[in-house]
């Protein structure tokens, strides 16, 4: 059976910095047997402040942690998902990218995807987000076939939105990734009952890297975030869970066990049209 490592991350405002410490994580991931490895959205900068990322992000051309993560899934001979990186993208706006790559073992990207539903939320008088005033939404959604399973790529707040895992599922996605920076707040109260939710909608793996804990910002708020990598079966079951610390977690999984959630309980199949309520 395949193995994929999972990995969790307490990134900070620093890519240079963040590189070291997520390029220790995936060689490990390697060592202990993952064909794949994942790791959570904003890999290379957690960041509040606006001001800070258009002076450290870079266009995707020029990303040094991308160019890195390429060659080092080429030593490595591995698939390598990069949960997102924050990309300046030239738009009039000035918003960047929250872009998830998906690299094979000869190091080239084999997919892109850009996060499609931006987190724009009031959680209390003291915790707000407004994503899409930094970033911009993408338009597409994402199946890639691999050797190891076709993967349907999304990002963190997608999660609530079925219908996205849906189509992918309905596309040919047996492997859904779900990397994320997930609030502290709606992580404790939602994160793995969607997770599982999209699993057994869809009779699918879930892969869900996340970023965990207290983020070191420069400049900006002081960002927190849910941990709690995981992995789901097609079943819904929690096959791992990598609570709040960093690290690594392998995982093995049966692509075997998709065709048989998918048979039992032929949901995918049944969608019936409907008239919309007025």
């Amino acid at each position: 059976m395949p193995k994929v490592g999972l990995v969790t991350l307490n990134s900070s405002d620093d890519p240079t910095q963040n590189l070291h410490v997520v390029q220790s994580y995936i060689d490990e991931a390697a060592a202990r047997g993952a064909q794949i490895v994942m790791t959570p959205e904003v890999t290379n900068c957690v960041s509040t402040s606006r001001v800070h990322q258009q002076n450290v992000l870079c266009f995707e051309a020029d990303d040094l942690t991308l160019q890195a993560l390429q060659k080092q899934a080429l030593t490595l001979g591995v698939w390598l998902l990069i949960g997102s990186l924050a990309l300046k993208t030239g738009d009039a706006d000035g918003r960047f990218a929250n872009r998830s790559f998906l690299i094979g073992p000869d190091g080239m990207i084999k997919a892109r995807y850009d996060k499609i539903h931006m987190f724009d939320v009031t959680l209390s008088e003291t915790e707000s987000y407004k994503e899409s005033a930094g970033y911009r939404p993408g338009t597409e959604a994402v199946v890639t076939q691999t050797p190891l399973g076709a993967i349907g790529l999304t990002i963190c707040y997608d999660v609530r939105f079925p219908h996205l895992y849906r189509s992918l599922a309905q596309s040919g996605a047996e492997i859904l990734t779900v990397p994320a920076a997930f609030a502290q707040a709606t992580g404790r109260a939602h994160w793995e009952v969607l997770l599982r939710a999209r699993a057994i909608e869809t009779g699918s793996f879930v892969f869900a890297p996340t970023q965990t804990g207290q983020h070191s910002e420069t400049k900006g708020g002081k960002r927190k975030t849910h941990g709690h990598s995981l992995a789901i079966s097609p079943w819904g079951e929690v096959l791992y869970d990598g609570g709040i610390e960093c690290g690594v977690g392998i995982v093995d999984y049966d692509l075997n066990d998709v065709a048989k959630a998918r048979s039992a309980i032929p949901s995918l199949q049944h969608d019936k049209e409907f008239k919309a309520l007025k």
